[in-house]
């Protein structure tokens, strides 16, 4: 197993976009199936899809949110292990979800200090 874990945080461009046909999805999924498949030893959670609203809390207040106007939109997370950041910029852009116009990931290293 890979000694590192890396938070990938998935982001795509804001606004709507026109739904994929059933076709399209099922060869969507068939790509992401193989990414899995391909690099299961560093893939540690594949994370989610965040939902739309949410809560910003200070150590005084709590509201709705995100409220900050920006261009993209974060829409899920994953961790994955990794020997090097080298080798998660390889699994990240080895996958299906990053391909997509507007979409990318950043990746952050999980420190162990």
């Amino acid at each position: 197993m890979p000694s590192n874990k890396y938070f990938c945080i998935v982001r795509s461009e804001s606004g709507s976009c026109e739904p994929p046909s059933p076709a399209q999805m099922e060869a969507m999924y068939a790509k992401f199936n193989t990414w899995k498949d391909t690099f299961k030893d560093n893939i540690v959670d594949m994370g989610g899809k965040l939902a739309a609203g949410g809560k910003v809390v200070t150590a005084d207040s709590v509201s709705d949110g995100p409220f900050v106007e920006i261009k993209e939109i974060v829409g899920g997370y994953m961790i994955i292990a990794a020997d090097s950041m080298e080798q998660a910029v390889e699994v990240v852009q080895a996958s299906p979800g990053v391909s997509g116009v507007g979409a990318n990931v950043e990746i952050r290293e999980i420190s162990n200090a």
